[in-house]
């Protein structure tokens, strides 16, 4: 117990410089996220399936399915299950947990059941398919292993990088379709994945796919105001529609512009250390599966949070409050992110270390 204390202690002290990523945390603190994945990344059930049947034959196992994705409750949380334990393997090679990272994704990450995911995606009726979240979290899991050089991971990203070119081409053929974002808390939401997606877009060299996406930022968000915070949240959300939006939009727009845009969109980010300003959600049930989602809004709000406050000029007197209302969603979430209950446990693991390892902020990013 004292030991679970210390190591909350130090994951609560290290938030995340809004210029880069935070200093790097010791491998102790992060190994109950590698934890979590390690525990369900081919736990098979329960599953939450998002299946069309197209006739008898179609009633089959998740790992017949997805062979490579069918652990963690559901598709899209065993696509960023895998995410994490790259991520912290890279980030750890020696850590206690990193082995054992390594054998899970060898195990999965093979050209044969990459290959099976291939097929699964292009079946009939599976044209909306895990799109967006599932979808930009395969470009994410991408983006790790290219910038991974040792030998194996090498191989990974190769089995694997067939399937992400096929989900980016998913999403370019998709968005110019969308007549207007979708703005919701949850999955479907597009302004956290075209974030994915643009971040790996960038990274992995691919200024065409990175061109559209950054359209479709632009179209979709450039002209919005007054976005009701206020509002929020839903009480099943894990994701906020108005930091979403403006976390992306910072991607796309240099410091200046951005902060004029943000003025514009979120006016009443106050321009002192603000304490009340945007406090964490409470959860009321963590065994509840959608109540639990607020744990996972209150990280996600965190890196965001950060995220916006990074790309904001340097001497913005925003940014304080920014960071400030950051630390309060990372205080009232990391201490939750626990095995307790798989209801959280099997996907919250990711948020965390999403949050933790600076993924999302500039110094990420060209």
């Amino acid at each position: 117990m004292r030991s679970a204390i210390v190591l909350c202690a130090v994951l609560l002290a290290a938030p995340a410089s809004a210029q880069g990523a935070p200093a790097r945390l010791p491998a102790a603190a992060v190994q109950r996220f590698a934890t979590l994945a390690l525990a369900c990344v081919h736990q098979e059930y329960p599953n939450k399936i998002a299946h069309v049947l197209q006739s008898a034959a179609d009633v089959q196992a998740p790992h017949d399915l997805t062979p490579a994705f069918y652990g963690c409750y559901d598709w899209h949380s065993d696509v960023h299950a895998h995410w994490l334990l790259a991520r912290l393997a890279r980030l750890y090679p020696d850590a206690a947990f990193a082995a054992d990272a390594r054998a899970a994704l060898a195990e999965s990450l093979t050209p044969a059941h990459i290959a099976g995911e291939l097929a699964y995606l292009g079946g009939k009726g599976r044209t909306s398919f895990e799109r967006p979240y599932g979808l930009a979290w395969v470009l994410q899991l991408d983006a790790e292993l290219a910038e991974w050089t040792t030998p194996d991971a090498r191989e990974w990203s190769a089995a694997l990088h067939p399937l992400a070119r096929a989900a980016a081409d998913r999403l370019t053929d998709w968005l110019p379709k969308l007549t207007t974002p979708i703005r919701i808390g949850e999955h479907d939401q597009t302004a956290f994945a075209l974030g994915l997606a643009l971040d790996w877009a960038r990274e992995s060299g691919e200024p065409d796919t990175a061109a559209a996406f950054e359209a479709a930022v632009r179209r979709f968000y450039l002209a919005d105001r007054e976005c009701p915070i206020t509002y929020e949240p839903s009480g099943e959300d894990f994701l906020s529609p108005c930091l979403a939006e403006a976390d992306v939009v910072g991607r796309v727009l240099g410091s200046e512009a951005y902060g004029r845009w943000l003025s514009r969109f979120l006016p009443a980010i106050p321009r002192t250390r603000d304490p009340g300003w945007l406090s964490p959600a409470v959860v009321t049930d963590p065994a509840d599966p959608k109540l639990a989602h607020l744990d996972g809004l209150n990280l996600s709000r965190a890196w965001m949070l950060e995220g916006i406050a990074a790309r904001l000029p340097r001497d913005d007197a925003r940014r304080a409050a920014l960071l400030a209302a950051a630390d309060r969603h990372r205080a009232a979430a990391l201490p939750h992110v626990t095995g307790d209950h798989y209801e959280g446990g099997h996907w919250l693991g990711t948020f965390a270390t999403y949050l933790v390892t600076g993924r999302g902020l500039p110094a990420h990013q060209p």
